[in-house]
This record gives C-alpha cells, structure tokens and sequence, in this order.
C-alpha cells in the first residue's frame, strides 16, 4: 500500500510539474501585418487614409500621473474615448490609475516594460519587454493590449517584425503636441489645431503640465469642426491594409 501512495504521489507531482511548464509558454496570436509598401523596409503606422472626418487621442503615460485625474475628467466630461500606451514600470507603480483608466473605457496600448532603446535588442529582448507588460496589464485589468507603441519612437524591421508576430500593430503618431517639452497649454493647442487632419494620430503624455488645458480646449473645437475623437484601434482600417512610406495606413491592397 505505500509502495502504490509513493507512485501515485509522484505521478501527481509530475502532472502538477508538466501543467506548470505549459502555462509558461506564452500564447501565440495571428501576426498583423499585412502588406507593407515601403520597399524592404517595415514601417509603423503614423496616420491613416480615411475619407472620414475622424482623428484619434493618444497619451503616453512613463512619467508621473497627478494629472491622469484632470485629463480623465475632461475626456469624460466630453464623452471621448482614447488610447493610453502605458509604460510596464509605470504600471508596476501607479496600478490604481491603470484601473481608473480602464474603468473609465479607454483602449490601454503596450509601450514596453522598461522603456528601452528597442532596436539595441534582439528578437528575444523586443519579445521579453512586450510580453512582461502584456501579461501586467491584462492581469490587472482584463484588458487585452494589442497596439505598441516603440520607446523614444524608436524601430527598424526586427522590432515591427516581432511586435506583428505577437499580434501588435505598431503604432507612432503623425502630430506630436510636443508636450513633453513643456510647452504652454495655449501652444499645445496651437501646434495641435494647425497640424491636424482626418485620420491623424496624436500624441500626448499623461503627465505634461499643458496637457490638461490644452485638451479642455481641443476637444470642443474639433468637435465643433465635425470631427470624431476616437480611441487609435477604431481609426485603423480592419482586415486588407496597406502602410506607404510615409506610415500611412490605406485600405485594401497595396503594390510592393
């Protein structure tokens, strides 16, 4: 009778084992790109060809967030929705905001863990970084992250290449407000008014002291002027796709 308690025991701890090394191997989703016109060369997503009079809000959150409330309120208050590309460390620090954010129904986006130069690092690097945040947020919110934002902006074909093959669309902006270089609201504003368009990408920061005053009064004026905010993944064009040089996202498909 010991003899067959001592198997069976071992035979358990082995499955116990064997369960254990299997839900450490990642899960895999479909790659994203598609069809890429850049000659050779992979290229993210900066804008997209739309013929519809819609732009897309997004803030990056890496540094602070005492005024993650002001901004959160006022998208509120309007009743926008955006994307937040969050920053792992970030997330490791300030978990109660990441769950006010997606509380508050906005599009949560992979910025890396760490924050680093992604083109210094190898395929396994680029992999670590974005699945470290990956698994943080969604443990934490439920949420599924699949747009990534590069680091500094920074990204060659390797970087894109292993974004896509774990089901990221690589995601920059076409207007950078230029708030983290702490412009005025007023000059926040007007960098933003006059660069502006159907289909662009915006990029802000959670955390520039402008930012706040600036949105207060972009939100009603483009809205005014006809425009849908919407968060980045529901200005993207969904299933054949192409990006030009320029980062331009175009539907349907596109030359080579």
């Amino acid at each position: 009778m010991r003899v067959y308690v001592i198997r069976v025991r071992r035979w358990y701890l082995l499955v116990v084992l064997l369960l254990a090394f299997f839900s450490m191997i990642p899960q895999v989703r479909a790659p994203l790109i598609t069809t890429v016109l850049s000659r050779g060369r992979l290229v993210p997503i900066y804008s997209v060809k739309t013929s519809e009079q819609k732009v897309a809000f997004s803030f990056d959150a890496t540094w602070g967030a005492d005024l993650t409330d002001d901004i959160l309120d006022i998208l509120k208050e309007n009743g926008i929705k955006t994307t937040f590309f969050l920053a792992g460390y970030w997330v490791d620090k300030y978990p109660d905001y990441v769950l006010k954010i997606s509380a508050a129904g906005h599009e949560l986006g992979n910025h890396s863990y760490s924050h680093p130069h992604m083109t210094t690092l190898n395929e396994q690097g680029i992999a670590y970084e974005l699945q470290k945040n990956e698994y943080l947020i969604e443990d934490l919110t439920g949420q599924k992250t699949t747009l990534f934002r590069p680091p500094f902006g920074e990204y060659d074909n390797k970087v894109i290449s292993t974004a896509s093959s774990l089901g990221y669309h690589t995601i920059q902006w076409s207007v950078d407000s230029l708030d983290w270089k702490n412009l005025s609201s007023d000059q926040i504003y007007e960098r933003v008014m006059s660069q502006v368009k159907p289909g662009s990408i915006v990029l802000f920061h959670n955390a520039a002291p402008g930012t706040p005053g600036a949105i207060r009064r972009l939100i009603p004026d483009l809205l005014s002027r006809g425009y849908a905010i919407v968060p980045v993944s529901e200005l993207l064009h969904k299933g054949d796709y192409y990006i030009d040089n320029a980062g331009t996202q175009h539907p349907g498909k596109g030359g080579s």
